[in-house]
């Protein structure tokens, strides 16, 4: 597949990583010489320096015989990103791609506007990342969740504490303890991210301190998973947000409809106070002051609050202003860690959810570069393995047998199904009909693999 990025920033350069890793064919354009030498060091892409609105420079990166073309320069307007998508859908490319900066772009009927002139997905980092913050603040036990079907089937994410009393249990034991604990609790553990490595676990697996299972569940068999594991749901009712920025004026604009008893934001900048104070609704209170100060924290009643997101743009501050809240008690802490490298060691030292807007953002547009029968494609925090919802075609290799016969791959596993108004977990003997919509996890290694099966 020949893909051209627009864009050498953070979201563009990870995609360019990722995709290039995939096999496929990528160019880049951007109009910093910088920018492109550096990702040429960590990626195999060919570069493009010029202006991304430039009719000759999309010729020269080859539009008039691309597949796809990702607009994702955050240093212009939006107007630069709509533009060279449109171009390059006049040039020839077939599928074209555009970030924005402003919700309004994505209410369905401009959406529709936008897709009758031939853009056929606009995104949102910014909006994405607040959706996702908003989620996890619900799902207050877990690390990351995910729902199919409209929550028919739940994907969840439990990190072990010192004190689980799962700790050294092997699959099997827990299969067998859970489910005569509870008929409800149909589920199936699909992976374990141990120390940087994610693992499709066997039988004999045992369980150590600090692992995170990826489990997928029916909805009613959630609570007991969680009773038997040893976790709690938090109920969220005041929530303080660290940093002023764009993802923390949209989460707070959302938890108000909520109707959360107490929504504050601490933010360095008086200036950008002022402007939050007037955009948004009364209930929200803004704070100027430092969050990075512990002391400012506490005297702004750190200790009263059930979850502190910190979603400043410093990595490093908002894992320790997580840190530092659940020292002083705050049952639920999400950080924004864009540094990949970082996600990991937020979570090693205690922060309950990690939010990253290049990985959430990359899931969406990775779908465009599979087969039409996958509905989404969503990356779990503290993995390097993809979650898929497909939809079965008729006839497609995944329908011809039970999944114990078909040779599914090594580093995949099938999690779940939906057939019409039923939910069930996939087993050996489970057999796929058309039309079925299929949870998979997969390794990255093997997405393009399982994709063929799903044809």
């Amino acid at each position: 597949m020949k893909i051209i990025i627009e864009g050498a920033g953070q979201v563009g350069s990870h995609l360019a990583k990722m995709l290039s890793h995939e096999g496929s064919d990528i160019t880049v354009i951007d109009d910093s010489e910088a920018r492109l030498r550096q990702l040429t060091t960590v990626a195999d892409v060919v570069t493009v320096l010029g202006d991304p609105s430039s009719i000759k420079v999309l010729r020269e990166a080859g539009c008039a015989k691309a597949d796809l073309f990702i607009a994702v320069n955050p240093l212009t307007t939006q107007t630069v990103n709509i533009v060279s998508a449109l171009l390059a859908k006049k040039l020839g490319t077939k599928r074209v791609i555009a970030r924005v900066d402003d919700e309004a772009y994505l209410v369905p009927e401009n959406k529709l506007m936008f897709k009758d002139m031939g853009i056929d997905m606009l995104f949102y980092p910014e909006k994405i990342a607040s959706d996702e913050i908003i989620d996890m603040l619900k799902h207050t036990a877990s690390t990351d969740s995910m729902d199919f079907a409209r929550g028919k089937l739940q994907m969840v994410v439990f990190r072990l504490e010192d004190d689980s009393p799962i700790l050294d249990m092997s699959v099997a034991e827990f299969t067998t303890a859970m489910t005569a604990t509870s008929r409800e609790a149909q589920f199936r553990i699909i992976a374990i991210a141990r120390r940087g490595e994610t693992l499709i676990p066997k039988r004999d697996t045992k369980f150590n301190y600090n692992d995170h299972l990826y489990i997928i569940a029916k909805r009613e068999g959630i609570p007991a998973i969680m009773k038997f594991i040893g976790k709690d749901n938090v109920e969220v009712d005041s929530v303080m947000i660290l940093g002023g920025s764009e993802i923390a004026e949209m989460v707070s604009a959302q938890l108000v409809k909520h109707q959360l008893k107490a929504v504050k934001i601490i933010e360095i900048d008086t200036d950008r106070c002022r402007e939050l104070s007037e955009r948004l609704p009364s209930e929200v209170i803004v704070a100027n002051g430092d969050g990075r100060n512990s002391d400012f924290l506490v005297e702004e009643g750190l200790r009263e609050y059930d979850a502190v997101v910190a979603v400043t743009g410093n990595d490093e501050a908002n894992i320790l202003a997580c840190v530092v809240a659940k020292k002083f008690g705050v049952a639920r802490t999400v950080a924004q860690v864009e540094n990949l490298e970082y996600v990991r060691l937020a979570e090693d030292m205690g922060v309950d959810a990690v939010i990253n807007k290049k990985l959430i953002t990359a899931g969406r547009i990775f779908k465009f570069t599979l087969s039409d029968k996958v509905r989404f494609v969503r990356y779990m925090s503290g993995t390097d393995a993809e979650v898929l919802e497909y939809t079965a075609a008729p006839e497609s290799r995944i329908t011809q047998a039970p999944l114990k016969d078909i040779e599914f791959p090594r580093n995949a596993i099938i999690g779940g199904v939906i057939r019409g108004s039923d939910s069930f977990i996939a087993v050996g003997d489970t057999r796929i009909e058309p039309y079925d919509r299929v949870a998979v996890f997969a390794l990255p290694d093997t997405v393009k693999e399982v994709d063929k099966f799903f044809k």
